[in-house]
């Protein structure tokens, strides 16, 4: 089983919370996690992954453009694939404002992708804290224990 963790991070602070969410993802014995920068991820690694979580900045209050970059990259050649449909996947968000507008960006093209939201979106205002770093770790865990558990 593996979860694909993507991130596009500028500053390293969205890094840094992708990292965060890796580390309590890998902690999970059976399950492998893959941490990837968004313009590097393709459509086979997301029908490869058993559950994915998009961490993004929110540039203008939207998701940063190698987020949406990733999304017209490969949404033709997944919106159809019954390998897609309900997978499940969660948020993270770097926000200098609110966040919502980017989350709801991100939240209406997976819509159109089928996917499974399985665990609320976190997101984290300003500069990132060690309590922004512990939800994307516990966010993390959660995902991969649900997966080894069968239940997402």
């Amino acid at each position: 089983m593996e979860v694909l963790i993507v991130f596009h991070s500028q500053t390293g602070n969205t890094e840094k919370l992708a990292e965060s969410c890796a580390k309590g993802a890998s902690e999970t014995e059976g399950v492998r996690t893959v941490l990837k920068r968004a313009n590097l991820v393709s459509a086979e690694d997301i029908r490869r992954a058993k559950a994915i979580v998009i961490c993004s900045p929110e540039y203008f209050g939207y998701m940063a453009g190698a987020i949406k970059d990733l999304f017209d990259r490969t949404f033709e050649t997944l919106k159809d694939d019954p390998q897609v449909h309900k997978k499940p996947y969660a948020v993270i968000i770097s926000a200098g404002n609110d966040g919502s507008q980017a989350l709801l960006s991100i939240e209406r093209i997976i819509t159109g992708l089928k996917f499974k939201k399985v665990q609320n979106p976190v997101i984290c205002k300003g500069r990132v804290t060690e309590e922004d770093l512990k939800k994307c770790y516990e966010l993390g865990k959660t995902i991969s224990e649900g997966l080894k558990l069968g239940i997402f």
